[in-house]
């Protein structure tokens, strides 16, 4: 059993020092290749170092370290949008194609209260990747659950790059303001 916890220990310090040197999110089934465990066992160790408050996050292409020199100067505005599920390819590339970031979604749920998942979406192919991991699950969008209102935080380097945004979502009947 102390062997055990020893192996566990040391696959977290790996995790966290591969996570702190990618530029790019890391799967669970990418680590488990690289540390000869199951993809669960990861999941197990994620959990473990985010109750320690490593500041992990899980985000539709892997999980990330996140560091908050790297939000430095960074635009950000919470925005509220509706549509229906069908639009939402539209809706995120309408974001990244302005060199915007989507770094949440966020939905008011009457229990729960706000439940937000981290996205991340940079560029299309992070908005398609996020899709087809959708469509493959059969996962409802969050949306879904308050007949299409939902409000994402977006960042950028410049106040403009997120008024344009905002411009074209409202011309597209998304934007509620």
């Amino acid at each position: 059993m102390k062997d055990e916890k020893m192996i566990a220990a040391e696959r977290q310090e790996f995790i966290i020092s591969q996570l702190k040197k990618s530029k790019e999110p890391i799967s669970g089934n990418q680590f488990a290749k690289m540390t000869n465990v199951s993809r669960q066992v990861i999941v197990q160790d994620i959990s473990i170092l985010k109750a320690k408050k490593e500041p992990i996050v899980a985000t539709s292409q892997g999980y990330i370290y996140f560091q908050e020199e790297a939000d430095k100067g960074l635009e950000k505005r919470v925005i509220v949008c509706k549509h229906a599920p069908e639009q939402t390819r539209e809706e995120l590339y309408t974001i990244v194609d302005h060199g915007v970031t989507v770094k949440n979604v966020i939905v008011e749920h009457p229990v729960y209260g706000d439940i937000t998942a981290d996205l991340r979406l940079s560029n299309r192919k992070e908005v398609d990747h996020f899709i087809k991991k959708v469509e493959e699950t059969n996962s409802p969008y969050l949306l879904t659950l308050r007949d299409g209102l939902h409000l994402h935080t977006i960042e950028a380097d410049s106040v403009d790059k997120i008024d344009e945004v905002c411009e074209e979502l409202e011309r597209k009947g998304i934007l509620i303001k």
